[in-house]
């Protein structure tokens, strides 16, 4: 593999682990927050809804991120472009 598709694919790994992560901190902040405004005003716990409907955003997030490298293996993407790139040659 050449050195500039191994960088642009790597920076492109980097944004996707750096997405998630700012997006795993939103979610810790807000929802914490939204936690003590919810402990603090009393009545019924409300945080819990978008504790879990957000928490399956942020779970999405994560399988897009992480996932493919468990359900696809990690040398699976790059031998499907290598096959991808061979059926291009033939053409």
């Amino acid at each position: 593999m050449e050195s500039d598709e191994r960088y642009r694919l790597t920076k492109h790994r980097v944004g996707e682990l750096k997405g998630f992560y700012s997006h795993l901190a939103t979610y810790g902040g807000v929802i914490g927050l939204l936690f003590l405004i919810d402990l603090l005003t009393g009545g019924v716990w409300w945080f819990f809804w978008p504790l879990f409907g957000w928490g399956i955003g942020v779970a999405a997030h994560a399988f897009n991120v992480f996932g493919k490298e468990v359900w696809l293996g990690s040398g699976w993407e790059k031998k499907k472009i290598e096959e991808l790139m061979d059926k291009m040659d033939q053409n």
